[in-house]
C-alpha cells in the first residue's frame, strides 16, 4: 500500500465493452511520414513516423510566417512597412518573387509572396528584418528557439525558407501543431492561405499560382503550404473544413506531384467520411468528484472545462468509455476553475484523448479540527501500511 498523500486515482464512471478492430478505419498512406488530426475533437486520426525529424522543404516557411504574424501583433512590424532586399535574399533561386537589391517591398506583399508563391527570397527579406543580428542565420536560431517554446520538439532551422541545409528539419507532428497555431492564433491572416493566385509587379508570370492541389476542389480545403526538394520529396501541410469540423494533415516524402495531389484529396475525404463528432456533454457539466486533502470540504466536484465532443468511426457499434484521472487527494486550497483532473476518452479504433476537468467550487484550507482529522487519517494510513508489510 502507498502511504504518500498524493497518489494517482482512476475513477471509471462509464465503461462499455468495445471490440477493437485495428485495421477497420486505418489509412495506408504512401507518404514517408504522415499526421492527421481532427481539430474539433483533438483526435489524432493517423500517425506515421510522426516524430521523425525530416527535411521539411518549403513547409518550414510556416514558422517564418508564424513569427512574422507575432511581430505584427506585437506592433514591431507593420503590414505596409517596406523592407529592403539584400544580396543574400536576391540570390535565392527556386521559387521566388524575383526580387532584386534595388527593391523595397511592403510586408503584406512579402507575406503573400511566401504563402502563394513560396518565395524563398521573400522569406529571407523578412528574416533579415526580424533577426537579432540582421542575418538570416540569426533569424534561423530565433526560429529554433521559438519552436521549442511552442512545443515543437523535433524542429531545427538553418534558414528561413527550407532551402536544403544539413540539420534543417521538422517532424510532421510539429508541422501539424504549427498549422493549428496559425489557424487559431491568427485567424485574421488565415484567409490568405486559400488565395489561389498572386501577381507581384508582373515579374513572375510563370509563378503566380498557389501550388496547393486541393484549393478550389470544393472539399473545404483552405491551406496551408506545399514543399518539395529532391531530398525531402513532395509534401503538404493542409487543412480543410466541412460544416463544424476542421481537419489538419501533413504529408511528407511522396514521390511526385501526382502522388501528393491524390494522397491529400483521399485523406481529406477519408477523414470526413469515415469519422464523425458526437457531443456527450457541455461545458460546466459535472462528471465526478475528487477527494480533497486538508480542506474544509472532503471533496470537490469536477466539471467539464469545454464541450465534450468525441470523435467516433461512422460505423462504430458502441459509445466511447470515459474515466477520470487525478493525482490526489488534492491539497487545499483549491480555487474554482483550477484544472485538477483529466477526463480520459477511449473510442473504438482511435487513440485515447484527454480533456481537462476543473474544480466546480472553492475549497479553503481546513481549521484546527480539520488538520487534526487529516493528521489522524495520515497516521492511520502509515500504521496500516506497516502492518500490511509485516504480513
Amino acid at each position: 500500500m502507498r502511504t504518500s498523500s498524493a497518489i494517482k486515482i482512476l475513477i471509471s464512471f462509464l465503461f462499455l465493452s468495445i471490440c477493437y478492430v485495428s485495421q477497420a478505419y486505418s489509412f495506408d498512406t504512401k507518404a514517408r511520414a504522415a499526421y492527421v488530426i481532427d481539430q474539433t475533437s483533438g483526435t489524432v486520426l493517423l500517425s506515421k513516423n510522426a516524430d521523425l525529424p525530416l527535411p521539411p522543404a518549403s513547409m518550414s516557411k510556416l514558422m517564418t510566417l508564424y513569427m512574422t504574424f507575432e511581430f505584427i501583433k506585437a506592433g514591431r512590424l507593420g503590414l505596409n512597412e517596406k523592407l529592403p532586399v539584400s544580396k543574400n535574399a536576391a540570390n535565392y533561386t527556386g521559387s521566388t518573387m524575383f526580387l532584386d537589391p534595388t527593391d523595397r517591398v511592403a510586408v503584406i506583399d512579402l507575406i503573400k509572396g511566401i504563402i502563394v508563391l513560396s518565395g524563398n527570397d521573400a522569406c529571407a527579406v523578412i528574416a533579415e528584418a526580424l533577426s537579432p543580428d540582421g542575418t538570416e542565420a540569426g533569424f534561423a536560431k530565433l526560429m529554433t528557439q521559438r519552436a521549442k517554446q511552442l512545443g515543437l520538439k523535433n524542429s531545427t532551422f538553418k534558414n528561413s525558407n527550407g532551402w536544403p541545409a544539413s540539420g534543417h528539419q521538422m517532424s510532421v507532428r510539429d508541422l501539424g501543431l504549427l498549422a493549428e497555431r496559425l489557424i487559431t492564433d491568427f485567424p485574421e491572416y488565415y484567409p490568405m492561405f486559400a488565395e489561389q493566385t498572386y501577381e507581384f509587379d508582373g515579374r513572375a508570370p510563370a509563378n503566380t499560382r498557389n501550388r496547393n492541389p486541393l484549393l478550389g476542389l470544393g472539399i473545404g480545403a483552405d491551406g496551408l503550404k506545399t514543399g518539395h526538394t529532391e531530398e525531402a520529396g513532395y509534401g503538404l501541410v493542409g487543412s480543410a473544413k466541412q460544416d463544424d469540423r476542421r481537419i489538419i494533415f501533413v504529408l511528407s516524402g511522396l514521390g511526385s506531384l501526382e502522388d501528393r495531389a491524390q494522397e491529400a484529396e483521399t485523406i481529406v475525404n477519408w477523414a470526413f467520411r469515415q469519422f464523425l463528432v458526437k457531443n456527450f456533454g457541455t461545458s460546466g457539466t459535472e462528471v465526478g468528484r475528487a477527494t480533497v486533502w486538508n480542506g474544509k470540504s472532503r471533496n470537490v466536484n469536477l466539471l467539464l472545462e469545454g464541450d465534450l465532443n468525441v470523435m467516433l468511426p461512422v460505423l462504430s457499434s458502441s459509445d466511447p468509455s470515459f474515466s477520470i484521472e487525478y493525482v490526489g487527494p488534492i491539497k487545499a486550497p483549491i480555487e474554482k476553475g483550477d484544472r485538477i483532473a483529466e477526463l480520459v476518452i477511449k473510442s473504438q479504433d482511435l487513440p485515447e484523448t484527454r480533456q481537462a476537468l476543473v474544480a466546480g467550487k472553492n475549497v479553503s484550507t481546513g481549521g484546527f479540527f480539520v488538520q487534526i482529522r487529516t493528521a489522524g487519517e495520515y497516521l492511520f494510513n502509515v500504521l496500516f501500511a506497516k502492518s500490511e508489510e509485516s504480513l
